[in-house]
């Protein structure tokens, strides 16, 4: 059963710390915060690559879809395939889902959350740098396949600075040509975040920043 509630918050805000990024709570919470929704869905997590690439969300039944890459034992990327703001409320009213944010709106929360565990275990210096990290700006992509592209979810840059970067995919679902799409390519969108415990790994240096993220066959999407 979907509740219908909305869900209150300020913009940028969640009242709660998002789920941990191997649990199938996760994208749940992705949904309800790039959407600004209460609703919660089916998610599904993968744990092969292949089937995340070819899944594709559903607005009713609302169901989502999540897959994690990791290094070793440490989640470092999860990826999360969920609905537009614009279709929940043309499916299921205008009081279903409020302002549409953005994967780098996301990335922030991850970012930040990582910076207030690493200032509760009194990491101050570790902290500090994370809370430097510049969020990159990352602009949509409008296809699955720049979206499933190689990328770099942490990088240095050449002036040292480390980045965090969120590609996603949207598909604006009030945009006129969206009648003309296949019904499963309308509303559509993905993001591939850095997870909280790659960003405090980077800071505590545990972990070089760099790190190629594929979706391809041989993604690393179970725990080794």
């Amino acid at each position: 059963m979907l509740g219908l509630a909305i869900a209150g918050l300020a913009p940028g805000a969640r009242a709660a710390p998002l789920p941990a990024s191997a649990s199938p709570e996760f994208c749940i919470a992705a949904q309800q915060f790039l959407a600004s929704t209460a609703m919660r869905g089916e998610n599904r997590v993968f744990t092969d690559m292949p089937s995340y690439r070819h899944s594709k969300p559903q607005a009713r039944p609302l169901r989502i879809y999540q897959v994690v890459t990791y290094a070793g034992s440490t989640p470092i990327v999860v990826s999360c395939k969920v609905k537009t703001a614009a279709q929940l409320r043309a499916t299921y009213g205008p009081q279903a889902a409020g302002a549409q944010r953005s994967c780098p709106d996301l990335t922030r929360l991850v970012r930040d959350q990582a910076v207030a565990a690493l200032r509760a275990a009194g990491e101050d210096a570790a902290a500090a740098r994370a809370a430097a990290f510049v969020i990159d700006a990352n602009e949509p992509y409008v296809t699955g396949q720049s979206y499933l592209g190689d990328f770099q979810a942490i990088y240095a840059a050449a002036d040292g600075r480390v980045h965090l970067a969120s590609p996603g995919l949207y598909q604006d679902f009030d945009a006129w040509y969206t009648r003309l799409l296949p019904e499963r390519f309308q509303g559509q969108c993905y993001c591939h975040l850095p997870t909280v415990d790659y960003i405090e790994a980077v800071a505590r240096g545990a972990m070089p920043a760099g790190a190629t993220i594929t979706a391809g066959e041989g993604a690393a999407v179970t725990p080794q």
